[in-house]
């Protein structure tokens, strides 16, 4: 095994190599444990609002009592298409209970998108906030959605505070575009009427798919990514495995400033920090850097989850440095590469290791992770794959790779997605013989740890040779004048493909001359960017990822 395995003699001491995804056989079994167990222990908090697990687990029932009472049934498909507040723990557990697949859907989507994902889907209720409505109407009547809850930002957070955020959003910052909907009823309305019914029995089985997870939008089509009871409940073990070194039980708060509707949050921290019973701090709008900051000063956080663009811009906030950091136990990075200068700049700050894991929603979506402990971890990784997980290297032709091989990364284990929604081609193409196929290219070293060189797609190939954004991009982000930074490939007539670079200033004495000249100095020739463009930002996903592919398109536009 070890062999197989190698990197379990680098496992921190008391984290197992395997756990066992049969100790539940649904995700509700462990949820009601935890809501029983620290009932009387705040669960959330969002604008200042705590609610307890004793809370949350009320609502929830009621919740899932009002959706039965709507005549929707185990299987049936639910969006929730909300920001983080504290409404959507209460109508995601609510769904769960009443035995529906929750369809999570990015409030930021056009009803284009909406359109495609709800009838992909085949969705027959929604719970959405009253901002993004008037695109839910201009779909409705080509979806299958009869069911619709509508919430405002402030409905759970009380009176008078409540009400002064409604009254700000929709008369100061006017945030609600007009729309009129018929047969619509409100979060609050639903919870009370749920109050005089009862959730049906139903049994639930680990096979059962509980998620429609949408990927690949940026890349092509999304496709929902079917997870299961047992993808989730496994994916709850390993993260609560591989963190039991570091934290403690009923006595943690973990800032939750990533999207709830996203994988990365949802597991990590809605369902991950839950099982432990940890507070999550919500931030409604991760983007509004100074609401994050607000949300680590409010609160003694001892677990930080985020992207590397979100730990860079709060590090380049005049208020960073009036935080105090001494509860910060374990920061976790993902969703993107981590930079080298990031991280070091973080552990300079904050005392704390910043962590890199790995994983996609294909895999629930944590594979790999480094412990959280800089004698342990090692920067430039993404760590050990996690219990119950194997990871390996492979060529094209699915030959499996050495260490130091580079190619596809591909995963195994109990947190592997059952498949792709009505995409049984699709799923046939990503997930062969159990491994899942990831389309990142990497690296093992021997001592088991694995590094990401890049994305396949986003490879540049220069005269023959590849170049690999993540490199340089890691590269450019040490000038010390750089804020943000991307790497493209746009075609050229002589070495085929040339590096591009989008950058944000952090220093507006910075010229394209003097950054071309740091790269010469820092890498090698056909590495080296050929031309820079200076934006104020660059285009991100609503989680911060930045979006290549845009800044790609744009440059083949201004090139044609």
């Amino acid at each position: 095994m070890s062999e197989q395995r190698p990197w379990l003699k680098n496992y921190p001491s008391g984290i197992p190599a395997n756990i066992n995804p049969e100790e539940y056989a649904t995700v509700l079994q462990l949820l009601d444990e935890s809501l029983k167990k620290y009932a009387a222990k705040p669960a959330f908090s969002c604008m200042g609002k705590e609610m307890t697990f004793a809370q949350i687990d009320k609502l929830s029932q009621s919740f899932g009592a009002y959706l039965h009472s709507r005549g929707l049934e185990p299987g049936d498909k639910i969006a929730i298409m909300m920001p983080n507040l504290l409404q959507y723990p209460i109508a995601l557990f609510g769904a769960l209970r009443a035995g529906l697949v929750v369809v999570n859907t990015n409030p930021l989507y056009t009803p284009r998108e909406m359109l495609h994902q709800f009838n992909d889907s085949g969705a027959k209720a929604i719970v959405i906030v009253e901002n993004f409505a008037a695109n839910l109407q201009k779909i409705l009547p080509d979806t299958q959605i009869k069911t619709i809850i509508i919430t405002s930002i402030g409905e759970m957070l009380g009176f008078p505070k409540g009400n002064i955020v409604n009254f700000v959003v929709r008369s100061i910052k006017r945030m609600v575009p007009k729309f009129d909907i018929p047969n619509t009823v409100s979060f609050g309305d639903a919870l009370s009427q749920g109050k005089k019914f009862t959730i049906k029995d139903f049994q639930g089985h680990p096979d059962d798919t509980i998620f429609l997870q949408y990927t690949g939008g940026t890349t092509g089509v999304a496709k929902g990514a079917m997870l299961t009871n047992y993808n989730i409940v496994s994916n709850m073990l390993q993260m609560k495995a591989w963190m039991s070194p570091y934290l403690k039980e009923g006595s943690e708060v973990a800032l939750c400033a990533l999207p709830l509707y996203h994988i990365f949050a949802l597991t990590v921290n809605c369902f991950g920090m839950l099982g432990i019973g940890s507070m999550n701090v919500m931030v409604t709008n991760a983007r509004d850097i100074a609401s994050v900051l607000k949300a680590l000063k409010s609160y003694p956080v001892s677990v930080v989850s985020g992207l590397n663009t979100l730990f860079n811009a709060m590090m380049n906030h005049d208020d960073f440095k009036t935080i105090d950091f001494s509860a910060l136990k374990v920061t976790v990075a993902g969703g993107m590469a981590l930079q080298r200068p990031v991280a070091e700049r973080w552990q300079q700050l904050t005392g704390c290791f910043l962590a890199e894991g790995y994983g996609m929603t294909e895999s629930s979506p944590v594979a790999s992770a480094n412990p959280f402990d800089a004698k342990l971890g090692r920067l430039g990784t993404i760590g050990l794959p996690i219990p119950s997980t194997d990871m390996r290297i492979v060529d094209e032709q699915n030959n499996v790779l050495g260490i130091g091989g580079v190619g596809e990364i591909q995963i195994k284990g109990p947190q592997v997605m059952k498949g792709y929604y009505n995409r049984p081609d699709a799923t046939a193409e990503t997930v062969v013989d159990g491994w899942l196929c990831t389309g990142d290219i990497g690296t093992m070293n021997e001592d088991g740890f694995f590094q990401i060189v890049d994305r396949k797609k986003d490879m540049i190939l220069v005269s023959g040779f590849n170049v690999y954004p993540n490199e340089i991009e890691e590269v450019v982000a040490g000038h010390p004048k750089i804020m943000e930074v991307a790497a493209v490939g746009i075609p050229d007539a002589k070495s085929g493909e040339v590096v591009k670079l989008f950058v944000v200033k952090k220093d507006q004495s910075l010229s394209e001359k003097e950054l071309i000249e740091y790269c010469r100095e820092n890498m090698t020739g056909y590495k080296v960017p050929k031309s820079v463009e200076f934006r104020k930002e660059l285009p991100k996903t609503n989680v911060g990822k930045i979006l290549r592919r845009a800044l790609r398109d744009e440059a083949m536009k201004a090139k044609s």
